[in-house]
């Protein structure tokens, strides 16, 4: 088995507890705010989370390619593209997806193409930070916990169908949508456009 991909399963069976621990507390969290504080989860709602996972995405992205290779334009332009691409995939696609098949089914949106100066902006200033406080590892557990939050959002602002115990199955939906694409914005991405092999996990 080529090396790499054997670090992208360890990567993958090392997060996968930490990642289920960050559905299940999102799930119970918003349930909190929904029943006890009687907070409205909406299409503001969704958009405003899914920019605070932009922030960490870029950030942290941006710190670990600048890390190993001290280019800031580059820096940034990977810290971007991570978080857009990779946010998009697990804030929406992913959730669409899942939402189809547990038949929700929720409705297609893509932040980048609704509020794409929004996304665009928070990307570039989340890949400033990380290149100037050259953190990964705090950001990228903030970035799990908000990955789930928003996937959850997403279902919760789109979905027609959704009932408390499809709320509950929904954490399969939002494992699976924070675990992949996270492990691949935080570690795979940088990586490949360093063109190195891939080195541990910035939460190790």
């Amino acid at each position: 088995m080529n090396k790499n991909l054997k670090k992208v399963i360890h990567e993958l069976k090392h997060h996968a507890p930490f990642t289920a621990t960050a559905s299940i507390i999102a799930i119970i969290t918003t349930l909190f705010l929904i029943q006890i504080i009687k907070l409205n989860i909406n299409e503001e709602a969704f958009h405003s989370i899914h920019l605070l996972h932009l922030l960490a995405s870029s950030f942290v992205s941006a710190a670990i390619f600048y890390k190993y290779k001290k280019n800031p334009w580059l820096s940034i332009l990977v810290g971007v593209a991570s978080a857009i691409i990779i946010g998009s995939i697990s804030d929406t696609i992913f959730p669409w997806l899942g939402g189809r098949i547990l038949a929700l089914p929720p409705s297609f949106h893509l932040p980048i193409l609704e509020i794409p100066l929004g996304v665009i902006s928070i990307s570039v200033a989340g890949s400033f930070l990380g290149i100037w406080l050259k953190k990964t590892k705090f950001p990228h557990t903030l970035h799990v916990f908000l990955s789930a939050f928003a996937s959850l959002f997403y279902l919760l602002t789109f979905s027609k169908n959704l009932t408390p115990i499809s709320l509950i199955i929904s954490i399969i939906i939002v494992f699976i949508a924070v675990i992949i694409p996270c492990c691949v914005s935080d570690i795979i991405m940088p990586f490949l456009f360093l063109k190195q092999d891939l080195k541990q996990c910035p939460c190790h």
